[in-house]
């Protein structure tokens, strides 16, 4: 008997079928490995996510406190890198992420949920108490920041700078019941006889701030100032617009930041409103620290 073979019209009928098939196929199969991919990005932003959870507790564990950002964290993770735009810790120390990619892709997805507190706001001259004690905000604070920045309504006192200068070597005046001393050897403000004494006074009288200081130079000039230079003579002018409460006319106090020109001038604000700089070894300017706390610390 004899064999027939495929004709040419069935070859190419089989192979029309074959190419329908593939076009159908392919796409399909397509999907499939992208959404195996997608699944497998968002396990492991799930796996990094419980990482950085696992990390959180382990902070508190060894330090006590509460980390405020990732960057205090050691995470251990081994799988493909996660990159995420929002990477939010939650006070219940959860974490939120969002804006993720993976090994270099993107994926659509977020990690927890976003339980951003809510602050309170404080704009600048608002007063508000800490430890029993008056401060000024002098930066503006929103809803979602959890600290703000203080002056300290009064100067230490002359009790006080004697107390916390101790040992620097400073000469202390009494100013109307406040502390008077020298700036210190050079203005150069981190070896500076100020920042011992602020220093000092922090670690008794405010040690849940996260920085003391005294005013910069800039903080106090921003305050409705007005900048007047005649040839060596260089000054800052109060203008309506300068709050009261950011001067007394019973002293003068010490700024952190020198002049431009002298490396043994400072900047201070003077009693009558306006800020001038005067030598470092000058007795007479008394300090009003600076701080930065957390609004959980501050009394209503």
């Amino acid at each position: 008997m004899k064999k027939k073979g495929f004709t040419l019209i069935e070859l190419i009928a089989v192979l029309v079928i074959m190419a329908i098939l593939a076009l159908i196929v392919t796409p399909l199969v397509m999907s499939i490995i992208r959404k195996a991919k997608i699944s497998a990005d968002k396990r492991s932003i799930d796996a990094y996510g419980r990482s950085i959870e696992l990390a959180i507790a382990g902070y508190l564990m060894d330090n006590g406190t509460f980390p405020t950002s990732i960057d205090k964290l050691t995470v251990e993770y081994s799988g493909d890198e996660v990159v995420c735009s929002t990477t939010q810790i939650n006070s219940d120390s959860s974490v939120y992420l969002a804006g993720c990619t993976v090994a270099g892709r993107s994926v659509d997805y977020e990690y927890g949920s976003d339980n951003s507190p809510s602050y309170t706001a404080y704009s600048i001259g608002d007063e508000v108490t800490y430890n029993n004690v008056a401060y000024r905000v002098i930066k503006d604070s929103s809803t979602s920041e959890s600290t703000v920045t203080l002056l300290k309504s009064e100067p230490l006192s002359y009790s006080d700078i004697q107390t916390y200068s101790s040992g620097t070597g400073a000469s202390i005046t009494d100013q109307n019941g406040y502390g008077g001393m020298q700036y210190g050897s050079t203005s150069d403000y981190s070896t500076s006889y100020a920042k011992t004494t602020v220093d000092a006074w922090k670690a008794a009288q405010a040690p849940q701030a996260t920085d003391a200081r005294l005013i910069t130079i800039s903080e106090a000039s921003s305050f409705g100032y007005e900048y007047v230079e005649q040839g060596t003579s260089k000054e800052y002018n109060k203008t309506e617009a300068t709050p009261s409460w950011l001067y007394n006319s019973n002293y003068y106090y010490w700024t952190m930041s020198p002049t431009d020109d002298s490396s043994s001038y400072v900047w201070y604000v003077n009693s009558d409103g306006n800020i001038h700089y005067t030598n470092v070894g000058s007795p007479s300017g008394v300090l009003r620290p600076v701080i930065v706390l957390s609004k959980s610390n501050i009394s209503s």
